[in-house]
């Protein structure tokens, strides 16, 4: 095996934006809550309320605690919204289990049950500082659901944890109104043929100038309160 060392000057830089949520320390929701503003806490509060008023049970679970037919219904899930969609589930079955069993408590899922059946989840990765998401299904549909099992028990399972930083994914800029503010992310990439490097290159110092601004715009739209410093 040849293994190339690359020094830094060869290597190609994207930026992205996505919205990540920070840690302040927080003692419990009510503490992240009362750093937003008013109308956005009473959004999430309201959000939270409709699920609740559906009489659903919502738990959180680590990989290893999962049964073979709970990783069954997750896979069940995901895959349901692929097919619903025209889609192909990329992960199988067999992968869910075995990452469960291997990494255990680096792997979190929350589970919803109505009338005793699972009918969503959502499925996070769990390092010493950050939650990483998510893996999303359901064959249900409920007014908040996703936004209940996405992000905000993510939040909750940050705070109890003492994780600094949860990273919920690529893209939506409705995440700002629940937390996640704007910030710019970086990937290296490495292109052998020298022409196509001066090209792609090229193409993205003008896309990173455009992140930029658009980073810079989003972060006008803080929804926390007047004077917080996240």
């Amino acid at each position: 095996m040849v293994i190339k060392t690359l020094a830094n000057e060869q290597l190609l830089y994207r930026y992205d934006c996505q919205f990540h949520w920070r840690n302040q320390d927080y003692q419990s929701f009510e503490d992240f809550l009362a750093q937003l503003s008013s109308r956005k806490r009473k959004n999430i509060k309201k959000e939270r309320a409709s699920v609740l008023a559906k009489g659903l049970n919502i738990t959180r679970k680590f990989g290893h605690e999962l049964s073979t037919f709970e990783w069954k219904r997750v896979y069940e899930l995901y895959a349901g919204i692929f097919l619903r969609k025209y889609g192909t589930p990329t992960l199988t079955e067999g992968f869910f289990k075995a990452v469960g069993a291997a990494l255990k408590q680096r792997v979190m899922v929350v589970l919803v049950e109505n009338d005793h059946e699972i009918i969503a989840t959502s499925l996070f990765f769990v390092s010493d500082s950050t939650l990483y998401g998510r893996v999303w299904g359901c064959d249900e549909f409920h007014d908040h659901l996703h936004f209940e099992c996405c992000y905000y028990q993510g939040i909750d399972f940050c705070i109890q944890q003492g994780l600094q930083t949860f990273d919920p994914g690529a893209q939506g800029e409705h995440k700002i109104s629940r937390g996640f503010l704007p910030t710019r992310t970086c990937s290296a990439h490495w292109m052998e043929d020298e022409h196509f490097h001066q090209l792609i290159q090229q193409s993205l110092r003008h896309e990173e100038k455009y992140i930029n601004d658009y980073c810079l715009e989003l972060g006008q739209r803080s929804p926390y309160r007047k004077g917080f410093r996240p």
